[in-house]
């Protein structure tokens, strides 16, 4: 009960101190969220370019969330910092690259063997994809979390108990990658900084679930 108290306290003092930045800057709360907003799409475009080298997927994302994390509390940063923040996740975080490529390959064979008709196919499939959409969905969780001292595998393990004891804030995240999908499916290019607003849904849902 008084660790609820004291994490509503610091919710409250976290709410009064961004609003009175914002008073102080003289903007308005639509100026404050639209500009967030567009933060997210252009966090987006950065993630996506660190993300070509593949096996740095990880390690953009994380970077990405840093640098909304910092935006929303307003101290600053961009690309300099987000690319500071990304040359030290990824010095680890290429390994969670192959882990998670690895997995992806695996789940490909699973839906071929269920399209080649093998007995137990289609459930083998159907098993390999959710699995697919929960390691997704736990790596995003990890990377909102991370911190440039932070273990990539212990932010993976507690992201992963995280994904399947808050299950509101897993769907959040699905529903985010939901969005991205149809984005690439109505136009390719609008998956790139709609990808940044995946990375806020995490930051979001991660935030959510320290301060309940």
């Amino acid at each position: 009960m008084a660790q609820a108290r004291v994490k509503v306290r610091t919710a409250r003092t976290a709410r009064t101190v961004r609003t009175a930045r914002r008073e102080s800057r003289g903007e308005s709360l639509f100026a404050e969220r639209f500009a967030v907003f567009a933060e997210c799409l252009l966090t987006g475009v950065w993630v996506a370019v660190a993300s070509l080298g593949v096996l740095t997927c990880p390690a953009a994302l994380a970077a990405g969330a840093r640098h909304l994390h910092r935006r929303i509390a307003h101290e600053g940063g961009g690309l300099r910092e987000f690319v500071a923040d990304f040359r030290v996740a990824v010095r680890r975080g290429w390994v969670v690259g192959i882990a998670g490529w690895a997995v992806a390959g695996a789940v490909w064979v699973d839906v071929q063997a269920a399209r080649a008709g093998i007995p137990g196919g289609p459930l083998v499939g159907a098993i390999g994809v959710f699995a697919l959409i929960g390691a997704v969905v736990a790596l995003l969780r990890a990377a909102a979390a991370w911190t440039p001292d932070a273990g990539w595998w212990v932010l993976l393990a507690g992201a992963g108990r995280r994904t399947v004891l808050d299950p509101a804030g897993s769907f959040l995240i699905i529903g985010g990658l939901a969005v991205v999908s149809a984005s690439a499916w109505f136009a390719a290019p609008l998956a790139v900084p709609v990808l940044g607003a995946v990375v806020a849904a995490a930051v979001a849902v991660e935030e959510r679930y320290r301060h309940r």
